[in-house]
């Protein structure tokens, strides 16, 4: 049989069995080994189930993703997160939509210490939704506010989702995290843009409340040196050089270790808790490292990237319209996958592409990264949504969903500036490294 027409096979057979809730890495890597032994031999196909997880897990670069899973969660547990909330509603959140302003700059600043979007949703879920409804804001804002803040947890650096790219296309991780500060920047001001649209439109859903004094203020902000010192002995270490990536991680999970200890002491069942949440993360994400080299051994055995890259090129459509259907493409893909998963099914097709049409890679990840974002808030599911929805039940999903429209709206902005001025992406890397 053509090895084409087995990729076209395969491909169908993985989609099939990720409907049926067979877990992605799992599908993806019997599917890549079944193709590959039809191709090359059941030997060589065998083996590939038993070298490629070897592989995978004496990367070394791959050990800092259940680092900074370990340091996000030690860092919740420890209320870091609390912290960057309750300094941003100290100064700002007695304006009309300051809480929710306040929700969406207490994202962006535990994005520093997470690395995961989910995980950002489901805290700030804890922690900044029932303050939002006790004051009166209505709950389509907040948990609009809540869900597309959560985003900003995987574009913030240090991001999951990054290293995993910049492991699997072979970049530089710390010019993927530089590259991503102004996004991240941006994407802060777009969101806030977005709580002052939703108040102009509809002044009833949010509220007034007291001025705090500024013994109050500054009381807040003595409180979260934490979180201040946390990001940046992680990231100033990684862009100054002090530290390794690897090496950043590991302090980031002995300060946050620290942190949880001095504020809750020695509780064991939390801290098997949190264990056991960053082992069950990184267990996830290694699976579908695992499935998506075996998969991509496949995938270059039957060229199927080439055909698909010269056929695209040969098709008449320009770079730039090649861009807006991957776009299209990976908004689609996030509303059904979580982020790692959305861009571990399509990178054996995507980067052979892009790299084709002669664009940056890091600028591509940094796109790929945000794209995939306005998936996690996008109908007809947008995991994000699911999230909050679970953590409320109470509060719709048509609720949720009309909440997010003005944020959908301002990443929809985003996306636009950043795709059509690369340079926004390209130039503090080129500065700092």
């Amino acid at each position: 049989m053509d090895p084409l027409i087995i990729a076209g096979i395969g491909f169908a057979i993985m989609l099939g069995l990720i409907a049926l809730h067979v877990p992605i890495g799992i599908a993806m890597g019997f599917v890549g080994m079944g193709g590959f032994a039809m191709i090359v031999g059941w030997g060589p196909g065998l083996s590939l189930l038993a070298s490629e997880p070897a592989a995978t897990l004496t990367n070394l670069n791959l050990a800092v993703i259940p680092l900074f899973m370990l340091m996000g969660n030690l860092a919740a547990a420890a209320g870091l997160a609390n912290d960057v909330y309750n300094i941003a509603h100290a100064f700002i959140g007695h304006r009309k939509g300051g809480l929710a302003t306040a929700t969406v700059l207490g994202c962006g600043g535990f994005g520093a210490v997470c690395g995961s979007g989910v995980a950002t949703t489901a805290t700030f879920g804890r922690v900044a939704l029932p303050e939002m409804l006790e004051r009166g804001y209505a709950p389509s804002l907040a948990t609009g506010a809540i869900a597309a803040g959560g985003t900003l947890g995987i574009i913030v650096p240090p991001s999951t989702i990054m290293v995993l790219y910049a492991i699997l296309t072979e970049q530089f991780v710390v010019e993927l995290f530089t590259a991503a500060l102004v996004p991240a920047v941006i994407a802060i001001l777009c969101y806030t843009g977005a709580v002052r649209l939703s108040v102009l439109l509809n002044p009833d859903a949010a509220t007034e409340v007291e001025r705090p004094s500024m013994r109050a203020r500054f009381a807040e902000l003595r409180k979260g040196w934490g979180v201040v010192v946390l990001s940046v002995v992680v990231l100033g270490g990684i862009y100054t050089g002090i530290f390794t990536v690897n090496e950043a991680a590991s302090v980031g999970v002995f300060i946050s270790f620290l942190f949880l200890i001095a504020r809750h002491g020695i509780n064991f069942r939390e801290l098997s808790g949190v264990l056991v949440a960053s082992a069950t993360a990184t267990a996830m994400i290694y699976v579908m490292v695992f499935g998506a080299t075996i998969f991509s051994y496949f995938m270059a055995i039957t060229d199927a990237p080439s055909v698909v890259v010269n056929g695209i090129a040969n098709s008449g459509l320009s770079a730039t319209g090649v861009i807006i259907l991957l776009l299209l493409l990976y908004v689609i893909l996030g509303a059904f996958f979580d982020e790692v998963a959305a861009m571990i099914i399509t990178l054996p097709f995507v980067i052979p592409l892009v790299s084709h049409l002669g664009f940056d890679l890091v600028w591509w990840g940094i796109i790929n990264v945000i794209v995939i974002e306005i998936g996690m808030i996008t109908p007809p599911i947008g995991i994000n949504v699911m999230v909050l929805n679970a953590m409320r039940r109470d509060i719709s999903l048509p609720t949720i969903y009309r909440g997010i429209m003005p944020f959908f709206l301002a990443d929809m902005v985003r996306l636009t500036i950043l795709v059509a001025f690369p340079a926004l992406t390209l130039w503090l890397p080129s500065v700092l490294l």
